[in-house]
């Protein structure tokens, strides 16, 4: 064989391992983004002072699937009749009933074996709300025409900066009105937020 063949069937056993190898990174990522994590921008400033804009997340997807969300938990999601992904707090879980009076949140349910008289309200076994990773001074206000929500299934979110809400407390949109959705279903969901990659390592 010359030696002009044998460079010849080399850049073609080259080009084919490129190939390969590329085909195999590329069902290795799409694998990764579909069903373990994927990154995404965060390009509001709904969720300060916890997240900023033009931070980097990363958004894993076992928990949908083989565990359960809390309280407390930051989600990505795609809110009904909307295009886009969200971010936001699960602040109430199935089964709880939210409540908003004077600036401060409630919890009520059956489920909760201590609580506190809410006033104006039906709802005996209420507590308000903990919420250490909000500043003392952001206080929350239901502001768009509806004080009590009834969570049935599913979860309500709210942003962690109450003073600009496309929320469960504004019905994702600038106000409640009757037949409004609230909640955040299983199907609307991508993921929980895993980790802060940047600008800061610090804050998350």
């Amino acid at each position: 064989m010359s030696s002009f063949r044998k460079k010849h069937t080399k850049f073609w056993a080259e080009v084919f391992d490129l190939l390969v190898f590329l085909i195999l990174v590329f069902w290795i990522v799409l694998f990764i983004r579909l069903f373990i994590a994927t990154p995404y921008t965060v390009i509001w400033s709904s969720m300060v002072p916890n997240f900023y804009q033009k931070d980097w997340i990363i958004v894993e997807k076992f928990t949908q699937r083989f565990g359960s969300f809390e309280r407390g938990d930051v989600i990505v999601f795609v809110a009904p009749w909307k295009t886009s992904p969200y971010i936001k707090r699960i602040i109430w879980l199935p089964g709880e009933t939210v409540l908003f009076q004077e600036w401060d949140v409630y919890i009520c349910s059956d489920n909760i074996p201590s609580w506190s008289a809410v006033k104006d309200s039906e709802w005996n076994n209420c507590e308000k709300l903990p919420e250490p990773y909000l500043p003392d001074w952001l206080k929350t206000n239901a502001t768009c025409g509806k004080e009590e929500f009834k969570v049935i299934g599913w979860y309500f979110v709210m942003w962690d900066n109450r003073w600009r809400t496309t929320d469960s407390l504004c019905c994702f949109w600038i106000e409640c009105y009757e037949w409004a959705n609230y909640i955040v279903r299983d199907k609307d969901l991508i993921g929980k937020v895993w980790v802060r990659l940047y600008p800061s390592f610090t804050k998350f």
